[in-house]
């Protein structure tokens, strides 16, 4: 069993991503597992996990931009923005325009201030909001800026005196898509919540690159290596062996021209640092490898 790497689980509905990482954990036999970026239970696709070394990326694979694809209900609004909340209003949708609820939709495309659901995992003062709300605390998190770059609605249908909307939305680290379901249905004035959520891509990995939880639980996959994920990730510079050296004293190198992180790989391809151009050199934030 390889002792650091990535996996990219297609999680299942009904499974917090903490439920995820602790099977991996038993799987991989080890504790330092982690998850780059939270799913909702209800929610399927991937999540993607790092162990051993591989921890110390995932903060840079949450940054990139993820792909969802998604079903929004109109009619009815609730008290989580999704389907798994108490109905907190009902409203007629019949005069709702297949044309307003597009431009509805088109108007959230680019930068824009999107405001949280009340139970979102963003912390108040070191408390998740989503345990606030459960304690019975009225909480409304303040608007932060996001960037929606793709938003395709692939399906429109009206069903038992709803709306329901299929998309595809492709979005920054940060972005909810139970969000989108809100505001689309608050300026429709209808109420809008998300019934179906599956993320198919975050950065470079997308869902040909997954495994299922009974592969990971049979250990059935091949993890996928640093190196790999770290080149995908980052621009690369090739080391020279004195270079190895230095690093793996923790030295600085003389910079690297323009690029502001780039990953330092060994002319025998292994992971040896990530470098980031600070006062005029190219000096280590995480090192990896020691030389051989």
């Amino acid at each position: 069993m390889e002792k650091e790497g990535f996996l990219v689980l297609d999680k299942e509905p009904g499974m917090t991503s903490h439920d995820c990482v602790a099977i991996a954990r038993r799987a991989l036999g080890t504790k330092k597992v982690g998850h780059a970026g939270t799913l909702d239970p209800m929610a399927t696709g991937i999540l993607v996990l790092g162990f051993g070394n591989g921890t110390r990326l995932l903060q840079y694979i949450t940054e990139g931009d993820k792909t969802y694809l998604a079903t929004v209900v109109l009619g009815a609004a609730t008290v989580t923005d999704d389907r798994e909340g108490e109905i907190i209003s009902t409203a007629d949708t019949s005069a709702v325009t297949d044309e307003a609820i597009r431009a509805s939709l088109q108007s959230m495309i680019g930068t824009i201030a999107q405001r949280p659901s009340s139970v979102s995992a963003v912390k108040i003062d070191g408390e998740r909001a989503y345990d606030r709300v459960r304690a019975g605390e009225k909480v409304e998190l303040p608007s932060r800026q996001v960037t929606i770059t793709q938003l395709d609605i692939s399906r429109i249908a009206r069903v038992d005196n709803q709306i329901q909307i299929d998309i595809e939305v492709t979005c920054s680290a940060g972005t909810y898509i139970r969000a989108i379901a809100r505001d689309c249905g608050d300026a429709l004035g209808v109420g809008g919540h998300l019934s179906a959520l599956r993320r198919t891509r975050v950065g470079a990995f997308d869902l040909s690159k997954s495994i299922s939880l009974a592969q990971l639980k049979e250990g059935d996959f091949t993890a996928l290596a640093l190196v790999d994920l770290a080149a995908q990730t980052f621009p690369v510079r090739k080391l020279a062996l004195d270079e190895v050296l230095e690093l793996s004293f923790g030295r600085a190198l003389v910079s690297n021209p323009s690029e502001e992180i780039f990953a330092a790989i060994s002319s025998d391809n292994r992971l040896i640092a990530l470098l980031a151009n600070r006062d005029g050199r190219a000096k280590p934030i995480s090192v990896f490898a020691a030389a051989n």
